[in-house]
């Protein structure tokens, strides 16, 4: 099942949805006017910090199909009608991974890793669909990286290899964008990952009743219509169990949470001549299974 946060038209207030066909049902005011059982919620992040999280309701939503799609036009919603936001917007950790496609150590010319290479992202630089990546004034080498963006669902640590797929609430698209000049000249990844607006996510979240444990998904990003990406999640060196494992090993994961798996083969700065991204570019990434996260780019 797909669910998502959404506004409508000028509102910028928040409400949690799922999609139902060609619909989104208005999970928050299904949930208000008592034909869900569930505590009150407006976002996914909201209903993944309540016990039994997605999954509970889910469940319940699984139940009342034929129920729900009678409802009517004030809580089955035209998709065309909504604004998507972020699936997330205020995660306690985003966990990057570096180098973690077959294909994009192959391109790079580097020794594939032993172990997981794990990084730091930060809250602010999340923005959702058809929001606008802000190119800094300190960078002029902006890149763009299409990752599946795994979110956690329940609270961890230590978690064996063969639990993991438990503590994931489901799947997201992550455009984790670098500023490749300050990345590289840097020597390490804080100040090229961290601006505003650097972390794309969206457009819902996408459970693991329907994707399982993320393998052999097709991933691919076009900039300006042109495929620079295309690849597939079974090109993972590290799989999502072995990264929400490793990764629990070293901090507690929280509901909420997301880990970026790690991008692959045709990144802009391994082209000849190099690829980055500028005012006016459109970026999309299409993920099998949950849909496309597009982006304007801007200064």
């Amino acid at each position: 099942m797909k669910f998502m946060n959404f506004s409508r038209g000028d509102d910028s207030s928040v409400r949690l949805g799922c999609e139902l066909g060609q619909h989104c049902l208005d999970v928050t005011g299904a949930i208000t006017a008592g034909h869900i059982r569930f505590n009150e919620v407006s976002s996914i992040e909201e209903a993944l910090r309540i016990e039994g999280g997605i999954g509970v309701l889910e469940k319940q939503l699984h139940g009342l199909t034929s129920e729900l799609s009678g409802l009517g036009t004030d809580l089955l919603l035209p998709a065309s009608d909504l604004r998507l936001r972020q699936p997330v917007f205020h995660p306690e950790k985003i966990i990057g991974i570096g180098l973690n496609y077959h294909d994009h150590a192959d391109e790079v010319a580097m020794t594939k890793p032993e172990q997981p290479l794990l990084f730091a992202m930060f809250a602010n630089t999340i923005i959702g669909p058809d929001e606008s990546i802000i190119i800094p004034e300190m960078s002029d080498q902006i890149d763009f990286e299409a990752e599946m963006g795994v979110v956690i669902g329940r609270r961890g640590r230590h978690i064996p290899v063969e639990e993991a797929i438990e503590h994931v609430a489901g799947y997201t698209i992550v455009n984790d964008v670098s500023a490749r000049d300050l990345q590289f000249s840097d020597n390490q990844w804080i100040r090229g990952k961290s601006f505003d607006t650097f972390a794309p996510i969206g457009p819902c979240l996408a459970t693991t009743s329907d994707l399982g444990d993320g393998d052999g998904l097709r991933i691919s990003l076009r900039l300006n219509g042109e495929t620079m990406q295309d690849s597939n999640t079974s090109n993972l060196i590290f799989k999502v169990a072995e990264l929400v494992s490793y990764t629990s090993r070293v901090l507690t994961l929280e509901p909420g949470d997301v880990i970026a798996t790690g991008t692959p083969a045709g990144v802009g700065f391994t082209r000849k001549p190099p690829v980055f991204m500028k005012p006016g570019d459109v970026v999309e990434i299409d993920l099998e299974g949950v849909g496309t996260l597009r982006n304007l780019v801007s200064r």
